[in-house]
């Protein structure tokens, strides 16, 4: 599929299916291009565009190059990034002399939500290289907005074990839970960071495109603020990255606590039963002289005996405050 998009000053308008290539068309928008869409188009532009196995490749070399007058930047872009398992596929962008053409094979949220914005508000989108850095600009807002999201639930998810209240420490099953999401919060803040560094790097080589091709002052200010603001996402990705590391190893710690509750509640029985399992055994043994076995009180005695012996061990542990 071809979306096209006209310059109507400043603004963008959709025409749904391609068939020509005005002056005033500045984006050109393939959605998983057949061959013959994708030959149609390299005879009208005269450039080569990647396939899709080209630009999965992740060589550099491959993502970020020049050829025939137009520069060629290929980034990991996430889509369905609303549950924790996005889709990442690869986005090429190729920025020519007057026009921006996308090649993608699936759908990030901001190849919808930019182009309403652009038809309804002015967003310097005269040229590909403004409709370029505009839509770099909402794919960056929306990256943040995973990983504020990404934060808030790492932050409930901390909450969650640091505190639990009236926990039993026979509950260890609600762990199980908390170690699958931590696991699913720690692949999807890896496949962002993933995302921004890829961005990081198209962005310093269309601040190098952009001195070559000597643009505006205000469009060079434009791609250093998105530079600045992908490098404070990728620290912040990183800081939430040893945070899920951390709620990591606190999960594990907390398992550990509950199971040494666990075997000390064992430990503590032991214990207390051990007095009095000496006891019977010592009055279970079938000698035939036993001073105790003529008494009229012995059964009694004896029982009285092995209770005392029982409660002795468990008052010190509480005293000592072992339980």
């Amino acid at each position: 599929m071809i979306r096209g998009f006209l310059n109507e000053g400043g603004r963008l308008r959709a025409v749904e299916e391609v068939s020509t290539l005005p002056e005033s068309m500045v984006w050109i928008d393939l959605i998983s291009p057949t061959n013959e869409e994708e030959k149609e188009l390299e005879k009208s532009l005269g450039i080569d565009l990647p396939t899709k196995e080209e630009m999965e490749e992740i060589e550099i070399s491959s993502r970020l190059y020049h050829e025939n007058g137009a520069a060629f930047m290929t980034a990991i872009l996430p889509a369905r990034a609303d549950g924790d398992d996005p889709d990442m596929q690869p986005v090429t962008f190729v920025l020519t002399e007057t026009r921006l053409v996308t090649i993608r094979y699936h759908e990030p949220r901001a190849f919808t939500t930019f182009p309403m914005r652009a038809e309804k508000v002015p967003m310097g989108c005269e040229t590909g290289e403004g409709v370029l850095i505009a839509l770099l600009e909402a794919i960056v807002d929306r990256l943040a907005d995973i990983l504020e999201r990404d934060g808030r639930d790492i932050d409930a998810i901390s909450r969650d074990i640091f505190q639990r209240k009236g926990a039993r420490p026979t509950k260890s099953k609600d762990f199980q839970k908390t170690l699958e999401t931590i696991g699913q919060k720690g692949d999807l803040t890896s496949k962002i960071r993933d995302s921004l560094v890829t961005l990081e790097r198209l962005i310093g080589f269309l601040g190098h495109c952009t001195i070559q091709r000597k643009s505006g002052k205000e469009t060079r200010e434009r791609v250093k603020t998105l530079a600045r603001d992908l490098r404070s996402l990728a620290d912040h990705a990183s800081f939430l990255s040893q945070k899920i590391t951390f709620l990591l190893d606190a999960t594990l710690g907390m398992i550990n606590i509950e199971q040494n509750a666990i075997i000390k509640i064992f430990s503590v029985a032991a214990v207390v039963f051990l007095p009095p399992t000496l006891i019977a055994s010592i009055y279970g043994m079938n000698f035939k002289f036993m001073p105790e076995l003529d008494k009229a009180y012995g059964y009694p005695t004896a029982l009285a005996l092995m209770v005392f012996s029982a409660i002795l061990p468990y008052v010190y542990f509480k005293y000592r405050r072992w339980l």
